[in-house]
């Protein structure tokens, strides 16, 4: 594959995936206190379900594409990262990226296991969230730094 043909399969995950964590983190958690409980918890059961459909294959595409990207155009960058502010920065970027991964893994383990509760669902997508606000605001400014 091409890199633009990449690149493009890359943002338009990305902006799936981070869509739907803002949407979670920022709307859900907001309307929370205005509905009951019971219904809360059917529009997380009946979104959560949705989420587990899509997002395995958005997250391999995601991540398939960012791979090919950087096998394509990034790795003399990648292969000596502590000489210019891109490398370091796609390096971190990329620290990110595999720590929101790891956070799926363990969501969907915690979940098969039974052992997903309430608790562990807001803080994984808050931490997942400040994850992809940082990869957000690196893929923006690794290209403008000095």
């Amino acid at each position: 594959m091409t890199y633009p043909v990449l690149l493009t399969i890359h943002l338009f995950c990305a902006l799936f995936f981070i869509g739907t964590v803002f949407f979670e983190v920022l709307m859900l958690e907001g309307i929370r206190k205005h509905l009951p409980r019971e219904v809360m918890r059917s529009v997380e059961i009946a979104i959560g379900s949705r989420a587990r459909k899509i997002m395995p294959w958005v997250l391999l595409a995601l991540f398939s594409a960012g791979i090919g990207m950087a096998w394509i155009r990034y790795l003399p960058v990648l292969a000596s990262p502590l000489s210019s502010h891109l490398g370091a920065m796609l390096w971190l970027k990329i620290a990110l990226a595999t720590s929101v991964f790891g956070h799926f893994i363990t969501a969907m383990t915690l979940r098969r296991r039974g052992k997903l509760h309430s608790l562990h669902f807001k803080r994984i997508h808050q931490s997942v969230f400040a994850h992809m606000v940082g990869i957000v605001l690196l893929a923006k400014w690794m290209f403008y730094a000095g």
